[in-house]
């Protein structure tokens, strides 16, 4: 009913050719850059360009589907299919010149992720996943990592861009893990992460204050990975990922934490 195979085949190449157009736009001088909602929250011409790109393939191709972009918000939302649109995630580093960076890229159908795609132009890595078929990368399978052990994983996360403000800005669950884990690990994009997590790169990740188009194809990515993604509740998507024992760890850790804060203020 989805054919998602052709679809999946259209997609790996729109994210390859606009992939290709920022690698090459990557440390040029001259890249207008402007603040959104703050200072910290900022989109580039790039980012602009290639959702322009993306949106206009996707219009070509199927012209009923709706979508929900990060720079252009939504249309036609409450169509059986939307598209849910990071056209460069990880603009931070876009903008220093660091090549941690990718395009997300996931497809809903009635609200229920089927097909995702996140790939890292740099690396030319294109991770993919059709519900039910598992998950891939550069189409060899990948599975999440099977560690147990907390003070042997390596684990990920990220903080909101307006944490000088918000007291939810993870902080305090950072400074709680540091001492407890082999290593952890900040790249700046949510969508990286969680192919990260896919792949068994990273043992594990948490992250607060995210939006859907950072997760919509990473979480497929996860789940068909053989992994588990958890909501917390908490302010915007809040989320953990990885598989079920170390899910359990990282979420009764910030439950601990949690319940000291509580107490300190009592």
């Amino acid at each position: 009913m989805h054919d998602l195979e052709k679809k999946m085949e259209n997609v790996k190449k729109w994210a390859f050719n606009v992939g290709k157009m920022q690698k090459d736009r990557l440390g040029s001088k001259g890249l207008r850059v402007y603040s959104k909602t703050s200072m910290d929250d900022l989109v580039t011409e790039v980012d602009e360009h290639s959702e322009k790109t993306l949106l206009e393939a996707i219009g070509t191709a199927y012209p009923e589907h709706g979508y929900l972009s990060e720079e252009c918000g939504g249309a036609n939302i409450d169509a059986e299919y939307v598209w849910v649109i990071d056209p460069l995630d990880g603009t931070t580093n876009y903008t220093q010149g660091i090549p941690i960076f990718a395009i997300s890229l996931a497809l809903q159908y009635r609200g229920d992720t089927v097909l995702g795609v996140v790939y890292q132009p740099v690396l030319d890595e294109m991770f993919t996943a059709v519900k039910g078929k598992g998950a891939y990368l550069n189409g060899r399978e990948i599975s999440v990592s099977a560690k147990t052990d907390l003070a042997k994983c390596v684990l990920g996360t990220g903080f909101p861009y307006d944490k000088a403000i918000h007291k939810q800005n993870n902080a305090n669950y950072f400074s709680y893990f540091v001492p407890r884990v082999r290593g952890l690990r900040r790249f700046g994009a949510a969508a990286y992460d969680l192919a990260g997590v896919a792949a068994g790169r990273l043992d594990g990740f948490w992250e607060l204050n995210l939006s859907l188009w950072d997760v919509a194809a990473g979480i497929l990515l996860v789940e068909e990975a053989g992994g588990r993604v958890e909501l917390l509740e908490k302010r915007g998507i809040s989320l953990i990922a990885g598989n079920d024992v170390i899910c359990n760890i990282i979420r009764n850790s910030i439950e601990e934490v949690d319940g000291v804060t509580q107490d300190s203020q009592s």
